[in-house]
């Protein structure tokens, strides 16, 4: 007997080395191979810098933890997809993150905040439907101490929702998750209906809410079992056996051994609580020897248990040591075979390259914030500086521009010094002769050039009509002095409108002046001044034509302080020319010939383009 119990200790620190070993849940293939097709996507998502794509594969590695059962990551990866969705402002698929956040929270009885993030997802919906239905959730857990008004939050979500479900635009548009909820709610449903101890009710619940999972079998196996539950809950277990008989037979079928040994677990349940021993054992020992194959530990461990809780209730001692040899003979083989212990360690393995990802990105994330800073501040600098130099450049220009305009103005405004002096001669010598009619005559004509050489001073530029009876004016004064030594002449091109075209104020009166002074005054016999404007190529051609003594003769008579005007007259006439081409951004000509012989005189022809506004 001593020996039995040393047996007995010594089998159960087995097993409990087993259940170290093992897994608290069964881990299906499948999941793993979602799992890690899930991180390869979001590897490749982080890598591509997809900032959708991520958020959308943090969600689909939340739902394989929530079928997997970790509701506590399946939270934290849903969180992380919300953030996502945030970011991008991706309204429909923020709401639906929202909300399985919230059922996972549920889940995990975390009630206040499942009703916070419920009534999150109904203030941000933007249908009817998502609004109702997550107020109506977050409701129903505010009224937990209520059953009938949860009954009446849940049944108005399955009236929308069943209207959604029959919608046309929901058959071909996300139908599945539409029934997905309306299965839910169905199962809710029936847990109120279980808290008012109606087994009727709640079963009808169920099978109603089955009728919305057909396609999902991991579902379908829940519900079933929820139903064989209620059955023995309320005793009757003919039909809680049925039921559970059913779904080994199904599992078998399918190849689901994982489902089989539960069944066969939960079937000697039934049979001991029925007073069928035997066909317990015949089910354990089914369940013993299919999880030792398939090297599925925990149920190993759950199997021996259950078996040897019953041989040392009945004082089976024999069965127990003929058990605990069968064990130990296959105890290695049946740890080397244990799929669950690779399992999890994949699922770690992945989790720790998520997290690693998540830093890397994070750092990849805060190097280019950095990066982008420095760059928004480099070329902010840039941008300044360029605006410095502009705003220099152009208040330098705009000096510039000043200065050639108040030089501009001040060789306009320079007065010929000759001209006043000989015009002042001219009326001395008119009174010193007794003309007084000549002398009021000249005075009164030079003070009226004189007023309209004032009002105009400030223009850079005049009506060509204004400029011809200035030249005019002036012209008749110097005739005036010089009758018998030239007579005048001023020819306008017919194509020229004289009142709508624009010259240079005062830059041909020095050059009628040297005409006069220095080539006609000193010709023997009367000479002829020309002045003609033509109209080429949309420019104005000016041409001073004089039949004087000639730049040559005119140099050897000069006086000292005639060539010092001469000189200055034509280099005022040169730089005007050069600051109105820089100013107005015109192409003026100047130039000066003197005839060739046996011809006498000089030409001055200057080219201004046509202007018809300044």
């Amino acid at each position: 007997m001593r020996k039995n119990k040393i047996l007995y200790i010594t089998f159960l620190m087995l097993l409990l080395a087993l259940s170290v070993k093992g897994q608290d849940s069964i881990k299906k293939k499948t999941t793993k191979a979602v799992f890690s097709n899930s991180v390869s996507k979001l590897e490749k998502s982080i890598d591509a810098n997809d900032a959708y794509k991520t958020a959308k594969n943090y969600e689909e590695l939340a739902l394989v933890y929530e079928k997997k059962g970790d509701f506590a990551k399946a939270e934290a990866f849903y969180k992380k997809a919300e953030q996502g969705y945030v970011k991008l402002n991706k309204v429909e698929d923020k709401i639906r993150v929202t909300r399985s956040i919230a059922q996972v929270q549920e889940k995990q009885n975390k009630t206040i905040p499942a009703i916070q993030s419920y009534d999150k997802a109904g203030r941000i919906a933007d249908d009817d439907l998502s609004q109702r239905l997550n107020y109506n959730d977050a409701n129903r857990l505010r009224n937990q101490s209520n059953p009938k008004a949860q009954s009446d939050y849940i049944n108005s979500n399955i009236q929308l929702l069943e209207e959604k479900s029959n919608d046309k635009l929901a058959k071909e548009y996300k139908n599945k998750e539409v029934k997905e909820e309306v299965a839910k709610a169905y199962v809710q449903r029936a847990e109120i209906n279980l808290s008012n101890d109606d087994a009727e009710e709640a079963i009808e619940s169920y099978e109603t809410a089955l009728d919305y999972v057909k396609d999902d079998k991991v579902e379908t196996i829940k519900i079933k079992n929820k139903i064989a539950d209620v059955y023995k809950e309320d005793n009757q277990l003919d039909k809680a056996l049925t039921v559970k008989l059913n779904l080994l037979e199904e599992a078998n079928k399918n190849n689901d051994f994982e489902t089989e040994i539960k069944q066969l677990q939960q079937v000697a349940d039934i049979y001991f609580q029925s007073n069928q021993p035997e066909a317990a054992i015949v089910s354990l020992k089914k369940a013993y020897a299919l999880a030792s194959e398939k090297g599925v530990s925990k149920e190993v461990k759950t199997s021996l248990k259950l078996l040897l809780e019953h041989y040392k209730s009945s004082g089976n001692d024999k069965e127990s040591i003929l058990l605990y040899d069968d064990f130990l003979t296959n105890f290695d083989k049946i740890i080397a075979a244990d799929s669950s212990l690779i399992d999890e360690r994949v699922f770690q393995i992945s989790e720790k390259k998520i997290l690693q990802l998540e830093k890397e990105k994070a750092l990849k994330d805060e190097l280019i914030a950095k990066k982008n800073r420095f760059n928004y501040f480099l070329i902010g600098s840039l941008v300044l500086l360029f605006i410095f130099l502009v705003l220099i450049v152009k208040a330098l220009y705009s000096i510039k521009t000043k200065n050639k305009k108040i030089a501009l103005q001040s060789l306009r405004r320079e007065m010929n010094p000759h001209f006043i002096f000989n015009s002042l001669n001219s009326v001395n010598q008119f009174i010193s002769e007794n003309k007084e009619l000549e002398a009021n005559k000249y005075l009164t004509s030079y003070s009226n050039l004189m007023r309209n050489m004032m009002e105009n001073s400030n223009k850079d530029f005049i009506s060509l009509s204004n400029e011809m009876e200035q030249l005019k004016k002036y012209l008749d004064l110097e005739h005036l002095r010089f009758q018998d030594k030239f007579n005048y002449e001023i020819i306008l091109d017919e194509a020229i409108d004289s009142e709508a075209v624009f010259i240079p104020n005062m830059i041909l009166q020095p050059h009628l002046e040297n005409a006069i002074w220095h080539g006609l005054r000193y010709k023997e016999e009367k000479g002829s001044l020309v002045l003609k404007f033509e109209l080429q190529h949309k420019k104005i051609q000016i041409t001073i034509d004089d039949n004087g003594i000639g730049l040559t003769q005119s140099k050897a008579l000069k006086t000292i302080n005639q060539k010092v005007h001469q000189s200055r007259g034509t280099t005022n006439t040169l730089e005007r020319i050069k600051l109105l081409n820089d100013l107005y951004k015109m192409n003026i000509t100047f130039s000066i010939a003197e005839k060739e012989k046996p011809q006498t005189g000089t030409i001055v022809e200057i080219t201004i383009p046509l202007l018809d506004k300044i």
